[in-house]
């Protein structure tokens, strides 16, 4: 009886029977072995179902269907149905026995410095990983925190366990990926999103979209998870499950997030979440402070083709200095009229959304420097890093320019040790609680960087 292609086939993961590529003798042998265990697809709740692949519990996200397996009518998961239906007969299968481990030795070849405060940081981290703690990593946009996750991930290589990082979007994971492999060269390492062939393939080191460990199971040792506060981790339970399924019950977690929730902030300053804060950012230089300035009803302005005076004479002021910035608009129909009307003053300018079959070829030409200014939604709030730019919104008293949202973006600018400063400027229609807290927000980080003598004189 050989089974060793299916133990390595599924190895990591937990899947469906009916999604392994090998007969029902093979897999029962497996079974009868000990060798895999298998679960229910959904289990019952005094309320309706719990599907154990995704942990959706609404009953409204159940349906049912004529089953042939079965011979029933069947209920199913309508949360997860497109990573194939999981039912009320289906069996999620997994390997029982322990992963076989590989330790590494002197894994990183990074030769950068850490600031002070990235060191501290770093040194936390560490201790959470080898502790198999849980740790929050509070640190500004710009503060580097993926260099602080090195030694960390470094300890836990040379013990021989599985690290994986884990984001909500597919584009930071694309950017994540050149960094890791030229700082752990020697290392296996394994890509996890949608269009990704390294989907199925378990490695010593992991970096993936949170929606692709769905299939992950008890694998990983040490999870981190980027961008906590990002969409749409911040707002699906069903990410936050996977997060918990594909880790070891005893594994560390360690969260990384330069904008917490405020039930976070809270329980951070009652002493109820452990965290290591970096309010500085690498250089040293303070953060910028969002400007407010009143632009008048700037939506009716659009329906006349017309930008509000100010804003027209801030993207001209970018414009004569050469200098490049982003035009942050609250939606798609908005940034279309405003990407019109700045094209009559300058055709390089162009815009870009979640939608735009060519938004990555225009976010390479503006890092290129080709495109002078980006309008943009909140698509481009974090992730693209251009070292020179001034940033403004369009709007920002709209619903969608949540405090998280207007700190990261302030926290484009002035990232770049060569470029520390710039201007930020939010353009509105009438002041909103979450534009004031962006601002509180930053200001106060600015004065616990100054209270720790992290800001250079």
């Amino acid at each position: 009886m050989n089974v060793s292609p299916l133990l390595s086939f599924l190895q990591g993961f937990r899947l469906p029977r009916e999604q392994l590529p090998f007969s029902e003798n093979e897999i029962e042998d497996a079974l009868r072995a000990g060798w895999l265990g298998e679960q229910p697809g959904l289990t019952r709740t005094p309320r309706s179902w719990r599907c154990m692949r995704c942990g959706n519990d609404d009953p409204l996200r159940f349906a049912s269907f004529p089953c042939a397996r079965c011979g029933k009518n069947c209920v199913y998961c309508r949360k997860c149905l497109s990573m194939g239906r999981i039912s009320a007969c289906t069996r999620l299968a997994h390997v029982s026995l322990p992963l076989p481990f590989e330790r590494h030795e002197a894994p990183l070849a990074w030769q950068g410095e850490l600031s002070p405060a990235q060191a501290e940081a770093a040194m936390a981290v560490q201790q959470a990983v080898l502790d198999s703690r849980e740790l929050i990593v509070w640190a500004v946009c710009g503060a580097g925190k993926t260099e602080i996750l090195f030694p960390a991930i470094a300890a836990a290589l040379e013990k021989g366990w599985r690290v994986c990082l884990a984001t909500p979007r597919t584009d930071v994971v694309r950017e994540l990926a050149p960094r890791f492999r030229q700082a752990f060269p020697r290392v296996p390492l394994a890509v996890w999103h949608g269009g990704s062939d390294e989907r199925g393939r378990i490695a010593s080191l992991v970096l993936s979209t949170t929606h692709q460990l769905l299939r992950a199971y008890r694998v990983f040792d040490v999870m981190i998870v980027d961008e906590v506060d990002a969409f749409p981790y911040s707002v699906e339970p069903m990410l936050e499950y996977a997060v918990s399924q594909a880790r070891k019950e005893q594994a560390s977690l360690i969260y990384l997030t330069a904008t917490p929730s405020r039930a976070w902030q809270r329980d951070i300053a009652r002493g109820k979440r452990q965290a290591a804060v970096i309010p500085a950012r690498y250089h040293g230089r303070p953060l910028p402070v969002p400007a407010f300035e009143w632009c008048g009803n700037w939506r009716k302005q659009l329906e006349r083709g017309r930008l509000p005076e100010n804003v027209l004479s801030w993207v001209l002021h970018r414009l004569e200095q050469r200098k490049q910035a982003f035009l942050f608009v609250p939606h798609i129909d908005e940034l279309e009229a405003v990407t019109r009307i700045l094209q009559r003053v300058d055709s390089r300018i162009v815009g870009v959304h979640a939608e735009a079959p060519d938004r990555a070829e225009h976010v390479q030409a503006f890092r290129d420097g080709r495109v002078p200014l980006l309008v943009t939604t909140t698509i481009l709030e974090r992730g693209v890093t251009v070292p020179n730019i001034d940033v403004a919104v369009l709007g920002a008293e709209d619903r969608i320019f949540t405090e998280s949202a207007l700190v990261q973006i302030a926290g484009r600018v002035g990232r770049s040790a060569a470029f520390p400063d710039g201007d930020v400027r939010f353009f509105h229609h009438g002041k909103t609680q979450e534009m004031v807290r962006a601002r509180r927000h930053i200001i106060r980080m600015n004065e616990e960087a100054r209270k720790r003598g992290l800001l250079r004189t």
